[in-house]
């Protein structure tokens, strides 16, 4: 049940009960899907350096906008924009995304800025309905080129919604390897019938779309991208001493040798040490998205979301290999895969995706999945609230479902003047029969003092840089801690009450994956925090 989309995902039913503690910065990002979109493209091929949580400068390429600005084309969701620090400069990592209609045709002129030794460059649209190309460079293996200097330009029309990857056709095992690669998301031409269309005053609406796909049983609250990567240094490395070499070569007379004019750079064996979403590693992937600290890498992954929302998930394998997504919390129910939404053998009108335990990326795919989560059955109370916290004179009415919508002060649509949910908002979706019951009514000792979890004793806590602090235990927790030591509370820019979100681990279950260069924590990890309705989660940034 969703509150955006009233209809039921009986599907969704099976929930882990294992609540992961964040690793947050200070800076609590948001990462929605931004991109640019239009009907026309101008994007450049070019070198940059990538940032590693490390400290280490990765020599790359990547796709940008020519002249750093997407004219003709504007920032999406319409809430982001220049004001928020949106920018699309002429290399970044990865592409920009590209958001366009289905059966609607745009162009994509590409610019190659690569070194002269790179040679040709080009962009593959796999899945899309037709692709023309024009331009005086030449016709390639797979498509037609740019040659250093040139351009090349590309007129594209996908003819169902969906979620695409685009990247370099010209020698894909190093110029992908590179960074040359992005996503484009195609919209339904239409809302199908059922789907929330806009939100109650007040609260913003940061999809891209009502519905990932033209059929109702695609409907969303919230939607995040991901794109699954990585790099092997070695690589980028070869890359840039030879195009050192290259610059470098004496050519006056009387030399011996004649100078290399193009890069001949060993793919294999290969072996990455950077594993990245969105072209940052953990924890960098936390801050907002257009940090100004990564120039070159503007797109977060640091999902939130509210209790009971539909959350489409985009993913996709931008790399050489296959990696395990693990999204903690609950299953994710697969919706569609390169742009084919999975419906029934027998009924038309149903999904047919499965449960998935890992959404696995696999290079060259798309994928769409739906998260859900409410926190039923816990067994505790998910908005932290006890027999002495002042929200205990709250009556939670259920709905038919069990959940606590009633109009009385409960459903989120009457907001303050600073944005903020009225009193007794935030207890809107709590599973009514958990209602009150705390983490741990006598937190020092075993379960059985009084809840399902143990709060940690005091004396052995860490109140180091990485103490995710009391706010992920709940406001009472250190009223409720015991002890000579209280528990201190967390930095406010951690998970600040009225937040005190519940965080989720979503992560590669490669273990390998999720470190920096060998070191743990960092690579494709990334945080899912279900917040209490009565935090704003915003999303421009």
């Amino acid at each position: 049940m969703s509150y955006a989309n009233t209809k039921n995902w009986c599907a969704v039913s099976r929930f882990l009960s294992v609540v992961a503690v964040a690793l947050l910065l200070a800076a609590s990002a948001h990462a929605a899907a931004p991109g640019i979109k239009g009907t026309a493209f101008n994007l450049n091929a070019g070198p940059t350096f990538s940032s590693q949580p490390d400290g280490v400068l990765v020599y790359s390429w990547g796709y940008g906008c020519t002249g750093g600005t997407p004219s003709p084309a504007v920032f999406a969701p319409p809430t982001i924009g220049t004001a928020q620090g949106a920018n699309c400069p002429t290399v970044q990592l990865p592409g920009p995304t590209l958001i366009v209609t289905e059966n609607t045709s745009f162009t994509v002129t590409l610019r190659n800025s690569l070194p002269a030794a790179a040679g040709n460059t080009s962009i593959l649209f796999p899945g899309a309905a037709t692709v023309t190309t024009s331009g005086t460079g030449p016709l390639g293996l797979l498509t037609r080129e740019a040659v250093p200097g040139g351009t090349v330009t590309y007129t594209v029309t996908y003819s169902a919604p969906g979620t695409h990857e685009y990247y370099s056709g010209t020698q894909p095992d190093l110029q992908i390897e590179m960074g040359l690669f992005g996503a484009v998301v195609v919209l339904p031409s239409a809302t199908p019938t059922g789907c929330t269309t806009s939100y109650p005053a007040g609260r913003i609406d940061y999809r891209l779309a009502p519905s990932a796909y033209d059929s109702p049983k695609s409907c969303y609250d919230r939607e995040y991208l991901t794109q699954w990567s990585e790099m092997d240094p070695g690589i980028h490395r070869q890359v840039e001493d030879q195009l050192k070499l290259i610059a470098s070569c004496p050519t006056t007379a009387g030399v011996q040798f004649s100078c290399p004019t193009a890069l001949n750079v060993v793919t294999e064996p290969y072996h990455p040490r950077y594993f990245l979403i969105n072209g940052r590693s953990m924890p960098d992937n936390m801050d907002p998205n257009y940090a100004p600290n990564y120039p070159n890498q503007p797109y977060a992954a640091n999902p939130h979301m509210h209790p009971g929302e539909l959350v489409l998930v985009r993913y996709m394998g931008q790399g050489h290999w296959q990696h395990p997504f693990h999204e903690h919390g609950n299953h994710v129910r697969i919706l569609g895969r390169d742009g084919n939404l999975l419906l029934s053998q027998t009924d038309a009108t149903q999904l047919a995706g499965r449960m998935e335990f890992n959404t696995d990326t696999t290079p060259g795919q798309a994928d769409e999945g739906i998260f859900y989560w409410s926190g039923k059955g816990l067994g505790w109370d998910i908005f932290a609230h006890t027999n002495a916290s002042a929200t205990a004179t709250a009556t939670c009415t259920p709905d038919a479902n069990g959940y606590y919508t009633s109009a009385s002060g409960a459903t989120p649509v009457s907001y303050d003047a600073a944005g903020g949910y009225l009193a007794g908002s935030q207890n809107y979706y709590e599973w009514c029969a958990d209602h009150n019951h705390p983490l741990e009514a006598n937190p020092i000792g075993t379960v059985g003092g009084g809840g399902p979890m143990t709060l940690p004793d005091p004396l052995i806590v860490a109140d180091g840089l990485w103490y995710n602090g009391t706010p992920y235990l709940g406001p009472d927790a250190v009223l409720r801690s015991a002890g000579p030591t209280p528990m201190a509370p967390g930095k406010p820019g951690q998970n600040p009450t009225p937040e005190s979100g519940i965080a989720f681990m979503w992560h590669s279950h490669n273990e390998r994956e999720i470190t920096t260069n060998d070191v743990f924590p960092g690579g494709m990890l990334q945080m899912m925090l279900v917040d209490p309705y009565v935090w704003h989660i915003d999303e421009t940034f």
